[in-house]
């Protein structure tokens, strides 16, 4: 029996795919909101045009952290070779994690690849044992990923009330359930803080736990550089994430919290169980990073000094800040285009500052986020608003949507 040949212009589920892809792609790039990585040649001691670097304290090029590196280099190696629970968690790490929680004032600390693993790792473990999260409406994406059942419940940005009508509405569906109260230190759109305070007090009251990621707060916030930890209210966190990424200089995260939670992140939390741990040269720079963000207040006076500079001259241009006292200085726009446009004339500058569109901030919200540095000098910071008095005189439609209406 002779076999039939299939329909010629029958479409295949790969080409059906690629189809897809081709048309989200091109509606991306029609709706403005194209992504692309884009090197950036400078060597890491210098932030002169950088304002777009999470580098907080300038320490990722620190004298100290680059020699505890070399040393951990030598002694550990490139890698760490395994998993924490199998061989990739060494004295380096473990030191670390002592000297965090010290720090911190936390029962104990567990370590991370990345500060999106520490939070997803955190919400999909928990969740696992009745835990319900509400979430700061503001609050990063990858606590939102990390939420595994629906509806997502979410309270408006920073109104402890609508959070309270939040957790009474999860206990009268899921009594049997925990609420789990989820914000940020310092929020890296807005620039602004979570009511530690209030939130505290929140959940004591409903019986429920406090979880703040607190990526931009951590060694940049608070009389001691704790971040949430020097707020008032900061007991109440039952548990705390945060970054080596940003303040630190390095890459990696951390969550801490009690015995018991920890104790259970580590039988249950994939994300900490199935990925490679970071190195011990890694982990040595880190606490060398500590000792300094410990030792060096001074720092984080500059880093106060300048965000004030900037927002001086914002001021002198009535330009649309929105309220920050942290280093994240947004500037809000209002379109993707005319953010994408104001992002490339200071390029022409020589002066890097990302175009923030949806979906990462919410559409009419479009911006530039300013980041300030404590490695930013007075010179780097005048050289920024010269430029952008000469790009408002060349363009007064991208001057007028910039400032105060």
């Amino acid at each position: 029996m002779t076999r039939q040949p299939g329909n010629p212009n029958r479409r295949r589920p790969f080409d059906m795919l690629r189809e897809r892809i081709a048309e989200n792609l091109a509606t991306i790039k029609a709706a403005g909101l194209w992504r692309q990585l884009e090197p950036w040649p400078y060597p890491a001691d210098s932030f002169h045009g950088q304002f777009a670097s999470n580098d907080y304290l300038a320490l990722r090029a620190h004298p100290k952290v680059l020699e505890a590196f070399h040393q951990g280099l030598q002694k550990w190696g490139a890698g760490s070779g395994a998993s924490p629970l199998v061989v990739g968690y060494s004295n380096a790490h473990h030191e670390l994690t002592e000297q965090l929680a010290d720090w911190l004032g936390f029962d104990r600390v567990l370590l991370f690849s990345s500060g999106y693993a520490a939070n997803q790792g955190v919400l999909q473990t928990l969740q696992s044992v009745g835990a319900v999260p509400i979430l700061d409406r503001f609050a990063h994406a990858s606590l939102y990923d990390g939420i595994k059942t629906l509806p997502v419940h979410r309270f408006k940005h920073n109104e402890l009330s609508d959070a309270k009508t939040k957790i009474t509405s999860v206990k009268a569906q899921m009594p049997e359930g925990t609420p789990l109260l989820v914000s940020e230190g310092v929020f890296s759109m807005d620039g602004d803080s979570a009511p530690i305070a209030g939130l505290s007090a929140l959940v004591r009251q409903q019986n429920g736990l406090l979880f703040i990621d607190d990526a931009h707060g951590v060694g940049v916030t608070g009389e001691r550089g704790r971040g949430a930890m020097d707020s008032r209210g900061s007991d109440g966190i039952d548990i705390l994430s945060g970054t080596f990424g940003k303040a630190f200089g390095l890459g990696g995260a951390f969550v801490a919290s009690d015995q018991q939670i920890c104790d259970y992140m580590v039988q249950k939390c994939r994300h900490l169980i199935y990925s490679t741990a970071f190195t011990g040269a890694q982990a040595m720079a880190i606490q060398a990073s500590l000792g300094v963000i410990q030792a060096e207040p001074e720092r984080r006076g500059m880093l106060t000094r300048n965000i004030s500079r900037f927002r001086d001259y914002a001021a002198q241009l009535q330009l649309r800040l929105l309220p920050s006292s942290t280093p994240i200085q947004p500037l809000v726009i209002g379109t993707s285009e005319l953010a994408l446009r104001l992002s490339h004339a200071l390029r022409t500058e020589n002066i890097r500052c990302i175009a923030m569109r949806p979906p990462t901030v919410a559409k009419g919200t479009e911006r530039l986020r300013f980041t300030l540095s404590a490695g930013h000098t007075e010179t780097d910071i005048d050289a920024l608003f010269s430029a952008l008095v000469r790009i408002f005189h060349q363009d007064k439609e991208l001057h007028e949507a910039c400032v105060v209406r």
